[in-house]
């Protein structure tokens, strides 16, 4: 008789779930037998999928990035190079916002149950930076931003957004201050740090918000393999 197969469904499911039990319960959920029983399949699956309990702990965090590149890939270049710097940064925001426990992982949110990345994976995820970097330099090339370093100037977009994004979901921003009024604010004094003037900012920056609701649809499938 031929050996079973392994159902490929399997393994975006214990990605998934080992990253909902992590965020929510902590490093004592993080076990074969129960991540398997979530899933609904055999403690013999994490070994097929990912060799076991350290491979699966990587393939959280790359499974996180994979679908925030995912969002990023969703904002096309158009002619206001700050419509769309600013639209990727609503679309970080709305890849946490709809994958929260992969999120805190890939970011060190919740423990890996001793299982510690290494500085490669921590690593891992700087490809998904790569548009921004690119959207930054057509933002300089454009007269938009003065001329400054655009690898600087996507780090700077992605620490003011996570550290929003971060107060956001652990339910830190409350009405005056809730997160969109923030986002708003922060999408566009950074623009106006960065070289543009206010009012180019200001309608780049409400531009991208309807952008949002017609181009980036919430990833919260499996991106695809590593």
């Amino acid at each position: 008789m031929s050996p079973r197969r392994s159902d490929p469904r399997a393994r975006p499911g214990l990605v998934t779930i080992a990253a909902r039990l992590l965020a929510e319960e902590g490093p004592q959920a993080l076990s074969t037998r129960r991540i398997a029983s979530e899933v609904g399949t055999s403690t013999m699956a994490l070994y097929t999928h990912f060799n076991g309990m350290r491979g699966l702990a990587r393939a959280i965090v790359h499974e996180g990035f994979a679908r925030l590149q995912q969002h990023f890939t969703q904002v096309r270049p158009s002619d206001d190079p700050v419509c769309d710097l600013a639209l990727l940064g609503r679309a970080y925001r709305c890849n946490a916002l709809a994958n929260p426990h992969l999120y805190a992982v890939m970011f060190g949110g919740s423990s890996l149950a001793g299982f510690s990345l290494d500085e490669e994976d921590r690593q891992y995820g700087r490809y998904t930076l790569a548009g921004v970097t690119e959207c930054a330099a057509r933002c300089v090339g454009a007269g938009r931003f003065r001329p400054a370093d655009p690898e600087l100037v996507a780090h700077q977009m992605w620490s003011a957004v996570h550290g929003l994004v971060v107060l956001e979901l652990g339910g830190y921003l409350i009405e005056p201050c809730d997160a969109d009024r923030l986002l708003e604010a922060q999408l566009v004094g950074l623009m106006v740090g960065v070289g543009d003037t206010r009012e180019a900012a200001a309608g780049s920056v409400a531009a991208s918000a309807r952008r949002l609701r017609e181009e980036v649809v919430p990833v919260v499938e499996a991106a695809g393999p590593e």
